[in-house]
Formats: C-alpha cells, structure tokens, sequence
C-alpha cells in the first residue's frame, strides 16, 4: 500500500506542475495584446501557487479539512485543464482531468505519504 501511494504521490507533484504548465500556455496564448498576456501568463500560476499553498498543501498553515482539499484540489487542476482546452491543446486537457480524478480518487482511498497524520478512508 506503501508503493502505491508513493506513487499516487508522484503523479500528484507531476499534476501540479502540468496544471502550472497549461496556465502559463493559456496566460501567454489568449490574451490580445502582449501585455495582458503577460498580466495572464504571470497572473494566473501565481494565483494557483497562492491558493494551493495557503489551503491545500500538505503543511498550510491553513490547510482545508480534507473534503475541502479534495474538492480545492480538483476545483484548481479541472480549471487548469480548462484553460488547456481554451489554449487549444484538447489532448492535454483531457489528459489533466482524467488524471486528476484518478489521482484524487486514490488519494481519498488510500491516503498520502506527504499527510502521514491523516487516516486513509476505508
């Protein structure tokens, strides 16, 4: 079980940095003139950076209960994958949400190795 969650671990860091990833695409790639592509290709990452690490990261300070982080969690990657879908990149936005629901699934069932003080469900 172990492994398992090292490795729903894994893809959960690998998700994150997908969903930083598709944001800047999405900033840099939708706004009209160059500035507010880069108001948007800054902006938009950086508010995701705010949000997971002040209610979702595994040590917030003031991290949500977890049915909160659960649904903050899949809230901020199903946005990211949206606005993969806007930038044009349909695969990568499918690919985002479907692995995201995985991954937050198992987190649920199984727990994480980055939260060893919280109980797994089940």
């Amino acid at each position: 079980m172990t492994a398992l969650r090292g490795a729903n671990d894994v893809l959960a860091f690998l998700l994150e940095l997908a969903a930083l990833a598709a944001l800047i695409v999405w900033g840099f790639e939708v706004g009209p003139n160059l500035l507010l592509r880069i108001v948007l290709g800054v902006g938009a990452p950086a508010l995701m950076i705010a949000v997971w690490g002040y209610w979702l990261a595994p040590r917030a300070r003031h991290r949500l209960p977890r049915p909160g982080v659960f649904a903050g969690k899949l809230a901020v990657l199903l946005v990211a994958a949206a606005a993969s879908w806007a930038a044009g990149y349909a695969w990568l936005a499918t690919s985002l949400g479907i692995l995201a629901v995985i991954n937050l699934g198992l987190w649920w069932v199984i727990g994480s190795t980055a939260d060893p003080d919280r109980q797994p469900r089940g």
